[in-house]
């Protein structure tokens, strides 16, 4: 409440009032507070509870109408959460966190599915999400939000598109105390799995997200380098080619 402040220090009220007007200022912050804790409470009991390493069990949840109706209530946490253009690591996290528990409750909605992406791409285009109360798409999120205002390859390897080519979701929210860890780790995973890199003698095919997002790598040669930093195998690649991208339901049973 931003204009409480001079409201109350207006000598015209009496104090009875003053008082009444602090109280409610608090419970309205207090429940915000609160309303933002138990969101963030619920999407980490929920991502426990369905993602594996090897995908999310979506007949599992979707069979659960308590816990449908808690991905709504995350979703509905997200939307309604404060605005912010900030740079910081909270920012970047909940950007993460927005992105893929909107991604969870949409592809819910249409399970049972064999895959989120539709032939013009509307599920990632059109503007089906709300996100610190703008509506926007899911590629708004990402390509006009958390990469340029945070200039971060890593979180090519956190987003989870619903897809089983996509870097596999984490079972857990990322969290700006721990964020740099959260992210290397995903990263390290992704890039030495087979879905990542594929080495082919002196060369690799690589996961196609080095090829659409090559320039937040520093192009071709960046995307080397940044092999090189968290590969533990061969890195060194003369010949480089991409994969095919599965845009089959990341679910498993």
């Amino acid at each position: 409440m931003r204009g409480a402040g001079n409201f109350l220090e207006s000598n015209k009220l009496p104090s009875h009032m003053k008082t009444k007007l602090t109280s409610i200022a608090a419970f309205l912050v207090l429940s915000a507070a609160t309303f933002a804790a138990d969101w963030q409470a619920d999407y980490a009991r929920l991502l426990k509870k369905y993602v594996t390493p090897g995908g999310v069990k979506y007949a599992e949840w979707k069979a659960n109408a308590e816990d449908v109706k808690a991905i709504q209530a995350v979703a509905d946490g997200v939307a309604a959460a404060p605005g912010s253009t900030a740079k910081s690591k909270e920012q970047l996290a909940f950007h993460i966190n927005a992105y893929n528990a909107w991604i969870l409750r949409e592809a819910l909605a249409k399970y049972p599915t064999k895959s989120v992406k539709d032939t013009l791409f509307t599920f990632f285009t059109g503007n089906r999400i709300t996100v610190a109360g703008a509506k926007m798409s899911f590629n708004r999120l990402e390509k006009d939000i958390i990469r340029p205002r945070f200039e971060e390859p890593r979180i090519h390897f956190a987003l989870n598109c619903a897809s089983r080519s996509c870097p596999p979701l984490r079972n857990e929210p990322y969290d700006a105390a721990k964020l740099d860890a959260q992210l290397d780790e995903e990263t390290r995973g992704y890039v030495n799995s087979p879905n990542g890199v594929k080495p082919t003698g002196d060369g690799a095919a690589l996961s196609k997200i080095f090829d659409w997002y090559k320039e937040d790598f520093g192009g071709e040669a960046g995307v080397l380098t940044f092999l090189k930093k968290y590969r533990s195998g061969k890195s060194d690649f003369k010949k480089i080619s991409y994969q095919d991208y599965d845009w089959g339901l990341n679910e498993t049973k």
